[in-house]
């Protein structure tokens, strides 16, 4: 309870604060109560008071102070958001630290839930046609029809280069497994790093999170094409697994173990970006979450290009007619 009031203070929601943006998350949600607050959002949509995923989770967690929300905490912050007494205005700590979780929970799962479309073609027609959806419109890092294997290791220690704790989730798998950007966004990072190896980094179209997949393919790490400054789509291949890095010398496997290293930084002022006191959270419940929704993929004989099965696009981020235009 003493960091989540520390948070507040640093997020600004109380007279005396300073500054202006958050210096801190501790993201310790678990999978079910994510996928219950998800279920209880796509439930209440087309009624006639829709939910908010993020809103239920934050009004749960400002019960608990963060830690140990349950699934029952996620079905009485439905209820009350109900109501009609804002959620800032509640009585007690769940008025007071409502905002800071409503951000916090924000930046971390914004770009996950929304307005999506599929393209289908009817097999008796060969006709394609858009079919818009609401729910899950993140994918999981890893494409679907591929096994993988993770195991809860946020904060484990490493010894490489510096003692440090690991800050991500690394996902095992099969050599050139495809690797799928979980959520749109723009590349920003490209290239070689002596920890991560071959690495991507996807900057969110809201800028507050950047997706970070590491110890790619040696000789052939990336999708063809895959530039900096480059716009990809939720459940692009974006690359292929390997376990490339701890190394100066680029191009070399001394990583023991076929992996995917993702990591998921948050940033609520450009200041955070690259600096000593970045905001990392443990993705570990996120990939749960996302393991059933997978993006079906496959590679073209001819061309050798790694396509989706089923053109996608996101109706929170483009019109449809711009996705039909491609």
């Amino acid at each position: 309870m003493k960091k989540v009031l520390i948070a507040i203070l640093l997020l600004g929601l109380l007279p005396h604060a300073s500054a202006d943006y958050i210096h801190w998350v501790d993201f310790r949600l678990s999978a079910p109560v994510l996928r219950s607050a998800l279920e209880l959002d796509m439930a209440s949509q087309g009624g006639e008071q829709p939910l908010d995923w993020i809103d239920i989770l934050a009004l749960a967690a400002a019960w608990r102070g963060g830690t140990g929300v349950t699934v029952a905490d996620t079905q009485r912050a439905a209820q009350i958001l109900r109501g009609d007494t804002p959620p800032e205005r509640l009585p007690g700590m769940a008025g007071r630290c409502f905002s800071y979780y409503r951000a916090a929970y924000g930046a971390a799962l914004g770009g996950l839930v929304g307005h999506f479309a599929i393209r289908r073609t009817d097999p008796q027609t060969g006709e394609a046609e858009w079919i818009p959806a609401y729910g899950l419109k993140a994918f999981s890092p890893i494409a679907a029809g591929y096994p993988w294997s993770h195991y809860p290791d946020f904060g484990a220690q490493r010894s490489y280069g510096y003692a440090r704790p690991h800050l991500g989730n690394d996902i095992l798998g099969a050599l050139g497994t495809p690797i799928c950007a979980v959520e749109g966004g723009t590349v920003e990072a490209l290239g070689w790093n002596r920890y991560g190896g071959w690495r991507i980094g996807i900057r969110s179209d809201d800028r507050k999170r950047y997706y970070y997949y590491a110890h790619l393919r040696k000789d052939t790490p990336y999708a063809e094409g895959l530039a900096v400054g480059q716009r990809v789509q939720a459940g692009d291949v974006i690359g292929f697994m390997g376990r490339t890095g701890y190394s100066a010398q680029e191009n070399v496997n001394n990583i023991e173990t076929v992996h995917l290293h993702f990591g998921l930084q948050l940033i609520f002022d450009e200041s955070q970006k690259e600096c000593d006191s970045e905001i990392w959270i443990d993705v570990y419940p996120i990939i749960e979450l996302l393991a059933s929704h997978c993006s079906s993929v496959a590679r073209d004989p001819q061309t050798g290009r790694w396509e989706r099965l089923y053109p996608y696009c996101d109706l929170d981020a483009e019109p449809l007619r711009s996705a039909a235009a491609r």
